[in-house]
């Protein structure tokens, strides 16, 4: 106990935890606030399927872009502990491995998107306004995905390097243009579901071009050149794609559970699915506000474990657990006293609501439960130890299953309480991991030995 509460006391690690997550929550919190405005705003034109529209193809594409969400996490780890060993020349080659990476990732998913959207629109059974509607949305949305994946590489690298306002700076601007022109296009112009996609497009780009001439302003501060006879040889490569390999793995299995989510709400009816869609809402808006204390942990363990500072290490992690617990119990009242106020905010279509507000105790529940394994996820990370991460969410999934089949007779109560077991096991599967990796002493690799 006396660790921790040395820990706790530790004003500098307060500083610098809340120096990096401060940014991030505030540039986090912009997201979901996008897909609030996205669905306050077509979930005042007159019908349903034009809000379950953009909430189906805006799963569509979240899936796209989640399951890439590698390049941020990945990058994040190496630039971290690159930046924890001073040392200049690997961050330039980390940055364009990522940004090369991300081109390649982009060109794929956009050839492989068409098909595959193709399917899953099939499996959902939806109505014939609403296909046509998401089709549309998700159409339009594919020209932004290059510019996502530079983003991503951008703000993990920059996040690494413990810049905390480059990243606000991008997903602010990013998410405010995006909101403006959602007012103009939907409201303004009278463009509907299209509208809300090209407001997307547009802000995703803008935000791309700035996060390239912010990371080429932070390189002034590191000394070092790229190695480029290094960059071509495979052995360079095999770490980084590794580990995003791994990362790539554990990401496609949760936004799997978010698609079979919204797959079985969309048979469940149009008002169903447009219900959980507000709801999800709710758990993005804490996902991304708690988020900001786990970037907050992978960078500063990145650098502890690059320097090699274990006391460093136990300070971030104690000290960015302890406000994660308070912040998920401020989530908690939050839905649980004015949950009626954000469902209203949201949509006036009655049925829509009434469906919502019947299942807000399992949001208001969620923030406890998950908030554990967003900060593993971010030691874990720090780490590049992507490996853990992949195996503790296939047996979070693996252990869920069984329970989601037992619970679908009771409609979408029971989905939702088969979401909350897998995320209850998420982080138990990855305290696990962490438990044991510490018994073992395996967080800091050996040092190489010189010849």
């Amino acid at each position: 106990m006396s660790l921790i509460r040395d820990a706790w006391q530790h004003a500098p690690t307060h500083t610098r935890v809340w120096a990096l997550a401060a940014p991030m929550i505030l540039s986090n919190l912009s997201v979901p606030l996008v897909a609030l405005v996205d669905s306050a705003v077509i979930g005042h034109l007159p019908h349903a399927h034009q809000l379950a529209a953009v909430a189906v193809g805006a799963s569509l594409y979240t899936l796209l872009t989640w399951a890439v969400g590698f390049l941020r996490m990945g990058t994040t780890g190496f630039a971290a502990q690159a930046a924890g060993r001073a040392d200049g020349g690997g961050l330039r080659q980390i940055l364009l491995q990522a940004l090369l990476l991300g081109g390649l990732l982009a060109v794929l998913l956009i050839l492989l998107a068409l098909p595959l959207s193709d399917l899953a629109l099939r499996l959902m059974q939806p109505s014939a306004a609403l296909d046509d509607l998401a089709r549309s949305y998700l159409h339009i949305r594919l020209l932004g995905l290059p510019a996502v994946l530079a983003g991503y590489a951008l703000i993990g690298w920059l996040l690494g390097t413990q810049n905390g306002r480059g990243p606000l700076a991008i997903l602010l601007t990013t998410n405010l243009l995006n909101v403006s022109l959602d007012l103009l296009f939907v409201l303004g112009l009278d463009w509907g579901v299209a509208g809300a996609a090209w407001a997307s497009v547009i802000a995703e780009w803008s935000g791309a071009l700035l996060g390239l001439w912010l990371a080429r302003r932070a390189l002034t501060a590191y000394a070092g050149r790229i190695d480029w006879a290094a960059l071509r040889r495979w052995l360079n490569w095999r770490p980084l794609l590794t580990v995003n390999r791994d990362i790539f793995i554990r990401t496609l299995i949760l936004q799997g559970v978010f698609f079979m989510l919204t797959m079985q709400g969309t048979r469940l009816g149009d008002a169903t699915v447009a219900g959980n869609a507000l709801l999800l809402n709710g758990l993005l808006l804490t996902a991304h506000a708690l988020d900001g204390l786990a970037h907050a942990v992978e960078a500063l363990s990145g650098h502890a474990l690059g320097a090699r500072d274990r006391d460093a290490l136990r300070r971030c992690l104690i000290v960015a657990g302890g406000w994660s617990l308070l912040a998920s119990l401020g989530f908690v009242l939050f839905f649980w006293l004015g949950g009626h106020w954000f469902i209203y905010l949201q949509t006036d279509i009655a049925a829509v609501r009434a469906i919502a507000v019947e299942h807000l105790p399992y949001l208001a529940v969620l923030p406890l439960i998950a908030v554990w394994s967003y900060l593993l996820d971010g030691l874990f990370i720090g780490a590049i130890r992507a490996r853990e991460m992949r195996d503790a969410m296939l047996m979070a999934l693996l252990l869920s299953l069984p329970l989601a089949w037992w619970l679908q007779p009771l409609g979408n109560h029971g989905l939702w309480l088969a979401f909350l077991c897998f995320m209850g096991l998420r982080s138990l599967c990855l305290g696990g991991y962490a438990v044991r990796l510490s018994r073992h002493n395996l967080w800091f690799a050996p040092l190489p030995v010189k010849a």
